[in-house]
């Protein structure tokens, strides 16, 4: 019988499956301890980060984020992930690539660096869960994804904003157009893609499907998981999830926190039913830990990606019946 991984899996782990024994408050920080390595070889999904800020319209910090998430992620590998009840990490191969280099002081590079890192992970097979930084490190990400998976693609949007307010300038860096650009570029097509959790007002919502913030409490959280599904159907789709949608009760540690935002219960609920969902890419974004309270945000944030993965682990299964 093989003796298990007693600490430091993240570095000391032989494989890609299989979790460690940690103390949850020590050892090297990977997402969930997976094992830091740059070799895909076998890798279902990829997490790495984005630590990006310079698109922020209001409060930095969210380059700190990648980090704040791996570290909060420590509880989540010390159990079997509720109400799962199993090891997702048993049937999916998950690394944990590192994040993502660019020059900060050369701002023109950054969209195209980003997008490189996408086509490197992406062209390996496996699927990306990516970490922000603002979420301006979608719209790179997006570029990436429908060159594989073809545009356009559908969008699953949690955000108190919309994201698509009006921005023609081609080498401009803004967290709150990205969703303008992607849409005029063909990247996503906003018949079949829909926003969830927005309260922040457009005069123009580019005919994205929207259920704000007062639709989903009005109608909970099952009937808002049954509209995305209803909406996105079967195409290939990238799920994007800014923790601002969060109320900040939940989520107070983001740059442009707005209230009457989503609990972290119903978020969690509509994530954790995805799995009908044909799922190409997802990214969490815009944690500031500088801003967080006992750092509650980045635990959100670790949950809600922590749940995709199993969800993720419960699509591979599907397909092999």
């Amino acid at each position: 019988m093989t003796e298990p991984i007693l600490g430091d899996g993240a570095i000391r782990r032989p494989g890609l499956h299989g979790s460690s024994i940690e103390n949850t408050y020590a050892g090297v920080l990977s997402f969930m301890r997976r094992r830091y390595t740059r070799d895909l070889t076998g890798a279902d999904v990829v997490i790495s980060g984005v630590p990006l800020d310079l698109a922020t319209t209001f409060r930095p910090g969210a380059r700190l984020g990648p980090a704040a998430v791996r570290a909060a992620s420590v509880q989540l590998s010390e159990l079997k992930p509720f109400p799962w009840g199993f090891d997702p990490f048993d049937d999916l191969a998950v690394i944990d690539y590192g994040d993502c280099w660019f020059d900060a002081h050369n701002p023109l590079t950054i969209t195209p660096s980003i997008v490189e890192h996408a086509r490197t992970i992406l062209a390996s097979g496996a699927k990306m869960l990516t970490f922000g930084g603002d979420h301006y490190i979608t719209y790179p990400l997006l570029k990436a994804h429908a060159e594989k998976f073809g545009a356009p693609l559908s969008l699953i949007h949690f955000d108190a904003h919309c994201d698509t307010w009006a921005d023609d300038s081609p080498d401009s860096l803004n967290h709150g157009t990205m969703f303008y650009k992607a849409i005029q570029d063909g990247l996503i097509d906003p018949k079949t893609s829909v926003q969830v959790g927005i309260r922040t007002w457009n005069d123009d919502f580019m005919g994205m499907n929207v259920l704000d913030a007062p639709w989903v409490h009005a109608n909970g959280a099952e009937a808002t998981l049954q509209r995305i599904l209803q909406i996105v159907g079967n195409r290939p789709t990238y799920l994007t999830f800014d923790i601002d949608c969060l109320d900040p009760a939940f989520a107070p540690g983001t740059g442009t926190p707005v209230p009457g935002g989503l609990s972290s219960a119903q978020a969690l609920h509509i994530v954790r039913g995805m799995q009908p969902v044909n799922l190409v890419g997802m990214d969490v974004v815009e944690v500031s830990p500088p801003f967080d309270q006992s750092e509650l945000t980045a635990i959100a944030a670790a949950h809600i990606a922590a749940d995709l993965l199993c969800v993720l682990r419960n699509q591979k299964l599907a397909e092999k019946k």
